[in-house]
């Protein structure tokens, strides 16, 4: 028999051959099509060979080959072969039936929880098994060393043709996982937030689907635009950054810091830490966080943390209340000066708060102490029996508190 090649003559250094985009097609004009009969009655024991051999060198591939993960491996095995002998006979394209057998392999380690680096390991080991014996049939037969260097070739380009299929199997597959899973825990987000809440058995489902344990207390996060936030999943956020209030949910965060710092670049306030069952009221108090922020009311930070403002964000949640107790309690210093006002103002909620302790007071509002005390006679003068009255002074705490920067 003789076995002259179709196409352009073999250069002895195949090396310089390897680069282009064209030469995997090189490959099959290259190769005589008398080489697949010599080949094809022999596809059977090869395939059984490349199994065993696979079982015997890959561990996760080492049990009974039957339920499904027998029938994919072995269908694996054996379409891989066939369609190699019938590339080289007509060199034509991967059908796209037996396409997605190798598309299916991708999908089917995922399945199992694994990368792809088994299965690209079967398949080194199925081109090696491969290669050695239609070398040892070809050299029988009377083949040329020039033509089996070339299947050789062929069969390692094919094998990368193989693994990129399964590549993108395993890759579409993760992508419709994360895909599906993201918009579990978007619903779940969205149950959490729900006003009224929702049903506690409605909400234990949606966080087993969305593989998010429900903590025993979490924090919503509330920041000021839509944000690109990285590390996120180191806290196990739930989020939705895209809206126009965007807003995370996650477990109250034992230490700060590592919320601080993925939210760096950001401004945002958390929430206090609630049950799952009031995240909504956790959201709300973040938000209102913000509003006092852009008022000038809580102290311009990058992160604010709720849990340091809690009496601040109580007195402002009634406006009306708190406008009518400061009209009613600070009246005497309504007829003063914006500065004169802001002085006694400071100076009265500090004497209220430390009982009057003159050295205390001059320290918190860094000024001598016989100022303090010609203040204190001043606030006498305007305020007289009311700074011994226990509701009084409650009320002036409150109305200094709602009112003062």
């Amino acid at each position: 028999m003789g076995w002259a090649m179709t196409g352009p003559p073999v250069e002895t250094n195949f090396g310089p051959m390897l680069g282009g985009d064209g030469r995997p097609g090189q490959l099959w004009a290259m190769l005589p099509r008398e080489l697949a009969a010599v080949f094809r009655p022999r596809l059977l024991d090869v395939a059984d060979e490349v199994l065993r051999e696979i079982q015997r060198t890959i561990p996760d591939y080492a049990r009974p080959l039957d339920g499904a993960f027998g029938k994919a491996l072995r269908t694996g095995v054996q379409a891989a072969i066939l369609q190699f002998i019938d590339r080289i006979a007509a060199s034509g394209p991967v059908p796209d039936e037996r396409r997605q057998v190798f598309v299916g392999l991708g999908v089917h380690e995922l399945a199992q929880g694994r990368n792809l680096d088994v299965l690209q390991a079967a398949y080194r080991v199925g081109a090696r098994v491969t290669w050695r014996r239609m070398a040892e049939v070809g050299t029988r037969a009377g083949v040329p060393s020039a033509t089996l260097c070339l299947l050789a070739e062929a069969i390692f380009a094919y094998i990368d043709e193989l693994s990129a299929l399964s590549i993108e199997g395993h890759a579409a597959a993760q992508a419709r996982a994360a895909g599906a899973l993201e918009r579990r825990r978007r619903r779940l987000l969205d149950l959490l937030l729900a006003d009224p809440p929702s049903p506690s058995r409605t909400v234990q489902e949606a966080a087993t689907a969305a593989e998010w344990p429900l903590p025993h207390r979490l924090v919503a996060v509330a920041l000021d635009g839509p944000a690109e936030v990285t590390g996120l999943e180191t806290l196990e956020a739930l989020e939705d950054l895209e809206d126009g209030t965007p807003r995370l949910l996650l477990p109250a965060p034992a230490d700060r810091h590592a919320l601080a710092a993925a939210l760096a670049g950001h401004r945002a306030a958390v929430g206090p830490p609630v049950p799952p069952r009031q995240a909504g009221r956790s959201l709300a108090t973040a938000q209102e966080a913000l509003r006092l922020v852009a008022a000038e009311v809580l102290p311009d930070e990058p992160l604010t943390w709720c849990e340091d403002h809690l009496a601040t964000l109580w007195l402002r949640k009634e406006p009306f209340l708190v406008t009518e107790v400061s009209r009613r309690r600070l009246a005497p210093l309504t007829a003063l000066t914006p500065k004169q006002y802001n002085r006694l103002a400071h100076t009265l909620l500090a004497w209220l708060e430390t009982c009057g302790n003159v050295r205390e007071i001059a320290d918190r509002l860094a000024i001598h102490p016989q100022t303090v005390r010609a203040r204190a006679q001043e606030l006498e003068t305007l305020f007289a029996d009311h700074l011994r009255n226990p509701d009084d002074r409650f009320e002036m705490i409150l109305a200094l508190r709602a009112t003062l920067p």
